[in-house]
């Protein structure tokens, strides 16, 4: 059989899927692949032509963005639809499990990631971390805090009687969701009143396999 071969940069939403991976304990090819920025974010064409927009890659995701897998020719792209793929064909048992509503759930959680938390919380990083400091925006930081937290209090409530989101085993739905929120320690972001959710965090965060992924990051 082929060799999974995971493209992308571990410093962006490709750490999810190479975290998956790790959690599988599959054997990978990683292929760095980089987009390269302009300097301004608001430029008309924000992303220039790089590593992903070869027509080598773009034949792979003519999207021209990452992470992209090919799993011994079966392509596919988008990190959560990635990670959904990778743990129903590899994860059956453990992180992704046969009960219908623990599929329903997973599902639930793993799309909630990306429709209520990721977008806020990547305009609270932008205008608190991530811009120059002259091009931050501390009304739309405050926006997004706001919006961050009330989802984050939905989160806090549903971890209040269980480990993880599933009940007491470490699924697939905490490894996408915990990829998500991971991020949110790359500012001064408040989570003493969120004491569930902050446990949780860690929790997931400390496994060997995050720990192991996270490494690339710094490498």
């Amino acid at each position: 059989m082929k060799k999974l071969k995971i493209y992308g940069s571990p410093r962006s939403r490709t750490i999810r899927v190479l975290w998956m991976a790790h959690e599988l304990k599959l054997e990978y090819e990683h292929i760095p692949t980089a987009i390269a920025r302009l300097p301004e974010p608001t430029a008309t064409e924000y992303f220039a032509p790089g590593e992903t927009h070869t027509p080598e890659f773009l034949e792979l995701n003519p999207n021209g963005r990452i992470p992209v897998i090919d799993d011994g020719g079966t392509v596919v792209w988008e990190s959560m639809a990635i990670n959904l793929y990778l743990a129903i064909r590899y994860g059956r048992g453990s992180l992704w499990s046969a009960n219908p509503a623990h599929q329903g759930h997973c599902l639930q959680w793993s799309f909630w990631a990306v429709t209520e938390l990721e977008g806020p919380l990547m305009r609270y990083l932008l205008h608190t971390a991530f811009l120059p400091e002259t091009k931050q925006n501390p009304e739309l930081a405050r926006t997004a805090e706001v919006e961050l937290r009330r989802s984050l209090k939905i989160l806090d409530q549903h971890l209040a009687n269980s480990e993880y989101l599933l009940g007491s085993e470490f699924s697939a739905a905490d490894l996408n969701l915990a990829s998500v929120l991971s991020w949110i320690r790359m500012a001064a972001f408040d989570l003493s009143e969120l004491p569930n959710v902050g446990t949780w965090l860690r929790r997931c965060t400390d496994r060997p396999a995050y720990l192991k992924t996270a490494a690339m990051m710094r490498n």
